[in-house]
């Protein structure tokens, strides 16, 4: 199926490595050009020379905490790559156990989003086919482990926002959506560590999912590169779980 996003201009915050850096693999093998960033430039230049050899890709180092770094990064991008068709908010912290760490998760996973769009909005709407994805998760909707904390609270905070966008840029020809992954693997990630560190609950998280083993990052790439394609015109303000039955509620 060809998704039509030859020529589309895409930006991914936080695509270094794990999801983000998925996502951006996967628009690029689709023909869409990229900017993408993170905080550590080095990782920024490795990732943006990998990446050069499937497509056009810019990249900068970029504090997602930081409102006008993020704010301008959105503009300088978008003016490399002559214009944006793709907004996908990736960037998140982890779960925190102090105050301090409580404010990070709220500049980081929050108001990034917030900023990010807003800034977006103009050039999303002068493109025609807008579309926002917000990478949020299955924690937000169902408790999981030891239960709610800063990250599960601004993901949820997060996908409420996103939804409700759904409507006010929808009347601007922009569609935003949510797609909430469970448990992924990701070489070197969080589920890649609890392998490793503690086997016996990342088996028993495996059995729980009706297949027998968690996902992976090409899961949720190929969702996220569907839902920002002209295939996916008529899908807004739709959080779509990708967690191969992970999650045991009825969700009408």
């Amino acid at each position: 199926m060809d998704l039509g996003l030859a020529g589309k201009k895409a930006l991914v915050t936080g695509s270094t490595k794990g999801i983000g850096r998925g996502i951006a693999e996967t628009l690029l093998a689709e023909g869409a050009s990229v900017a993408i960033c993170a905080r550590n430039a080095d990782e920024v230049a490795a990732a943006v020379a990998e990446l050069s050899a499937k497509g056009t890709v810019v990249g900068a180092s970029v504090d997602a905490g930081d409102p006008e770094a993020l704010r301008a990064w959105v503009r300088s991008s978008a003016e490399q790559l002559g214009g944006l068709d793709i907004y996908v908010h990736n960037t998140s912290g982890k779960p925190a156990k102090t105050l301090e760490a409580w404010e990070n998760n709220f500049h980081i996973d929050l108001m990034a989003l917030v900023h990010g769009v807003e800034e977006a909005t103009p050039l999303l709407a002068a493109s025609g086919a807008g579309a926002v994805v917000t990478i949020g998760t299955t924690a937000s909707a169902e408790h999981f482990a030891r239960g709610a904390n800063s990250y599960s609270a601004f993901k949820a905070a997060a996908t409420n926002w996103t939804l409700g966008q759904a409507q006010v840029l929808g009347a601007q020809g922009i569609r935003c959506n949510v797609v909430s992954p469970g448990p992924i693997m990701v070489p070197g990630g969080d589920w890649d560590r609890i392998k490793g560190a503690m086997p016996e609950f990342f088996e028993a998280t495996a059995k729980v999912h009706p297949g027998g083993h968690i996902g992976e990052v090409a899961d949720v790439a190929d969702l996220v590169t569907f839902l920002v394609s002209p295939r996916a015109r008529h899908i807004n303000g739709a959080n779509v779980t990708v967690d191969g039955g992970f999650l045991k509620r009825v969700n009408y």
